[in-house]
């Protein structure tokens, strides 16, 4: 591989990653594994420029044979769920992917399950690095709550409000020591406590 490759492999990831943080992906989907993933969903090569972004429908096998075939990176065979739970899936979650858009009731086993960049997101990728980028960008994240702000919005939907003596407010996370709190066990502060 030539330096010139190495500086675009390296240059493209790069930018992969600026893109998926502008859209607002969490900072687990801020890595390499994500924009590798990105490049391949868009079927980017490292020496093509980002309006040259396509749409094609592929499925993870495709994915990392795209990122072994063009980005120099092999994926354990065992990597297949990474990819599907910690990237697609949050892709999904974020709308810049559709699963399946041909077939949409396909079976969650079937081994043609596909991944295809939204259109939405597919126009705005398009346009990154030219002067159209951070308007369209601002009009996109007007359109869509970021992943992480919808992240955030359905941690603070589970809290559980709690008043103790009238005045203090606290909040806690669903589980064991809620149910604590809550009741179950009467000896514990339960007296002057007002949930709600």
């Amino acid at each position: 591989m030539s330096k010139n490759s190495e500086k675009n492999i390296k240059e493209k990831i790069e930018q992969a990653l600026e893109i998926l943080k502008s859209i607002g992906l969490p900072k687990q989907q801020q890595n390499d594994r994500s924009a590798l993933t990105l490049l391949a969903l868009v079927g980017l090569k490292p020496n093509e420029d980002w309006i040259d972004a396509q749409a094609p429908l592929i499925g993870i096998t495709p994915i990392m044979d795209f990122i072994r075939d063009h980005y120099n990176k092999e994926y354990a065979p065992n990597t297949r769920e990474t990819i599907r739970r910690q990237t697609m899936h949050q892709f999904v979650d974020a709308g810049i992917a559709v699963s399946n858009p041909d077939r949409p009731k396909r079976p969650v086993n079937s081994p043609k399950w596909c991944y295809q960049i939204a259109p939405d997101a597919l126009e705005l990728i398009r346009l990154f690095n030219t002067k159209s980028w951070n308007k369209q960008l601002s009009e996109y994240r007007k359109r869509r709550a970021t992943l992480a702000e919808r992240y955030a919005k359905e941690r603070d939907m589970r809290m559980i409000p709690l008043k103790i003596n009238g005045d203090i407010k606290l909040t806690l996370t669903p589980g064991k020591h809620g149910k604590l709190i809550k009741g179950e066990h009467p000896q514990f502060l339960t007296k002057n406590c007002q949930f709600g």
